[in-house]
């Protein structure tokens, strides 16, 4: 029998989420390390080049009705219009799908197209084909996510997305190696053509598989998104939304579902547009980098060697790149695609934060909606604060710990691998997306807020306006072979600058929110610099203390037979026992520390940051009367 559920503040629900973004953040963590691995940079090229073809279809048959359902619901149940609530999820479910079937189509259709106007390699067509359902299956998964986020439940949503990223991780990982496996099985058995390539030796073998291999780690999205909308379905089925038969019994009658269907679409279409801009946007990139990186090539192609020289020569070392090839033509493109790929590598974590920090801006919606729909200014205020505040607070002191700390964390996670000779052309591209990750974590939460309170209306514009900016940034900038990949960053970069003060303009504007811009912005700042300036001299000092010691403690460990060169566990071993881990560790950790305290001394963190906390207001008093909150 359903089960009456309670709703969920904007601080639990925000925690939930963020636990399970976090964990989702691990699981794709655990996944791209050994996938890198498996494929290399070049492999991680294809890779990424068919989910900028598949995020922003994804964009337009789905973005914006889960928005719309979590408005509608959210303000249906402040209302007391228990009927309607549930009348909008039917509905939603036949738009859905409706939009999945015409995504999953349209994704497929473009992808010749989309191919010849990117530049990219017709060896991203199988990864197409292997991603095209998943379209369709994310589609009906978001209308369960968006209903029981309107009904300030985040459970569900957050469940689903571990699922379907534990699916993603298995089933992926384990079909990608097994590729590989079969092009190497087949080699060694005296075959010498792979996948219909034509091979010598045992890296032309693994070559050859790459893009089956990349196209497999795909599918394993596919199949995830199937394991999740099953978890979403039975739960609906076997516990219900909570709403009871009383709640139904005192409810007004639902609104005509011609007059629903007009209500979602008038809500929804305007967030698909702006979601889809901004997926343009990455899109854009992926467009414009390639094509721009081989005028750069054919502009001063020394120039570009001497910048990338040390990890071109690795990767042609470890035959990882191939330029045995006919013409500087399919040079080019190879360079292109290899730069693309380490690039990426950072762009893993450039989003690490502002995706962990989303669940604010998604928590806030319902409850932004709901205090709109009543009319209660306070609410509104609190939660716009509040918001604003803790997504500085995670940000700033996450995002300047990668800037200091880039090139040791993809070390960690990349050093002993296939993938290890992008890491000086990835580096920089993470240590400038960390002192930028403060703007890129509040675009979300700002544009959910927006949408919170009936404008959708406003992102579609402002990103319109920074996409135009980005791509003449990109034009002008990436083809400068001085520049070269790295003129991405400065667009990119633009952008978020431009989206978040546009957006922020208005949403202050509209509600009437006065921002307190000293527990807002500032004491976050302050604080973070101190955590980065921590976790820089931690890391120097210790690093400089543990290599002797590594060093002599390794060869010890190197006779059992974890450790030994073969061993299939070796390079995570040795990942563990290495000076730069522990020093990463160390640095961590004591910035941490410090930048708690600094927020307890400097009174960062108010009440109804705490309240919202499990047993938060006994945690309140306790700091309140050592006056620690502000």
């Amino acid at each position: 029998m359903p089960k009456q559920q309670k709703t969920q503040s904007l601080i639990n629900g925000a925690i939930v989420l963020t636990l399970a973004m976090v964990a989702v953040k691990i699981i794709g963590a655990l996944f791209k390390i050994p996938l890198g691995d498996t494929l290399g940079t070049e492999g991680r090229g294809l890779f990424d080049g068919v989910y900028q073809l598949y995020a922003p279809i994804f964009a337009i048959s789905m973005a914006g009705l889960p928005v719309a359902v979590a408005r509608m619901v959210s303000e249906s149940v402040a209302l007391k219009r228990f009927r309607e609530a549930r009348a909008v999820l039917k509905i939603s479910q036949r738009i859905f799908m409706i939009a999945g079937i015409v995504g999953t189509v349209l994704l497929v259709a473009l992808a010749y197209p989309y191919i010849k106007v990117s530049g990219q390699s017709e060896q991203i067509l199988p990864g197409i084909f292997m991603i095209a359902p998943a379209v369709f299956l994310c589609c009906m998964m978001s209308s369960y996510r968006g209903y029981y986020e309107g009904l300030r439940n985040m459970n569900p949503t957050a469940a689903s997305q571990f699922i379907e990223a534990l699916g993603k991780l298995v089933v992926g990982l384990v079909l990608a190696k097994g590729v590989i496996n079969y092009a190497l099985a087949q080699f060694e058995g005296g075959s010498r053509e792979v996948f219909g390539v034509a091979v010598e030796n045992a890296t032309d073998a693994r070559l050859a598989a790459i893009p089956w291999a990349s196209a497999a780690a795909i599918l394993g999205v596919t199949i995830g998104s199937i394991v999740s909308l099953l978890y979403l379905m039975l739960r609906h089925k076997l516990r219900g939304d909570g709403i009871t038969r009383l709640d139904l019994e005192i409810s007004p009658e639902a609104k005509d579902p011609k007059v629903i269907t007009r209500e979602l679409l008038a809500l929804a279409l305007p967030v698909v547009a702006s979601a889809l801009i901004l997926n343009l946007s990455n899109l854009i990139d992926t467009m414009t980098i390639n094509r721009m990186l081989r005028r750069a090539l054919e502009t001063d192609y020394a120039t570009v060697w001497a910048m990338h020289k040390g990890a071109l020569e690795a990767a042609i070392a470890s035959g990882n790149l191939d330029l045995n090839l006919p013409d500087a033509g399919a040079i080019n493109e190879k360079i292109a695609t290899y730069l693309w790929g380490a690039y990426n590598m950072g762009i893993d974590f450039r989003n690490l934060v502002p995706t962990i920090v989303s669940s604010f801006g998604i928590s806030a919606l319902p409850v932004l909606a709901a205090a709109w729909a009543v009319k209660n200014r306070n609410e509104v205020r609190r939660s716009v604060n509040s918001v604003l505040r803790l997504c500085l607070l995670i940000a700033m002191p996450a995002g300047f710990g990668m800037a200091v700390l880039a090139e040791p964390l993809l070390t960690i996670l990349y050093g002993g691998g296939n993938a290890a000779d992008g890491i000086s052309v990835s580096a920089p591209v993470l240590q400038a997306f960390g002192f930028s990750t403060a703007l890129l974590a509040l675009s979300a939460p700002i544009t959910n807020m927006l949408q919170g309170i009936g404008r959708t209306d406003i992102p579609v514009k402002t990103m319109a306006l920074c996409a135009a900016v980005k791509f003449v940034c990109n034009l002008a900038l990436i083809g400068l072979p001085g520049l070269n990949i790295y003129g991405s960053i400065i667009g990119t970069v633009i952008f978020y600058v431009l989206d978040v003060a546009l957006n922020l303009y208005f949403l202050i504007k509209i509600t009437g929110v006065k921002v307190a811009w000293g527990s807002v912005l500032m004491k976050p700042l302050f604080c973070g610099a101190l955590c980065a300036g921590a976790a820089w001299a931690t890391y120097g000092i210790t690093l400089r203390g543990m290599a002797p010691l590594v060093d002599k403690i390794l060869p010890l460990l190197q006779k059992i037979s974890l450790f030994q060169e073969g061993h299939k566990g070796a390079r995570i071993a040795e990942m563990f026992v290495s000076a730069n881990t522990f020093s990463v560790l160390a640095s961590v950790l004591l910035a941490a520390l410090i930048y708690v305290i600094s927020l307890l001394l400097t009174k960062a963190i108010t009440e109804d940051d705490i309240i919202g906390l499990p047993n938060g207001e006994k945690i309140a008093k306790v700091l309140a009367k050592r006056g620690l909150l502000g």
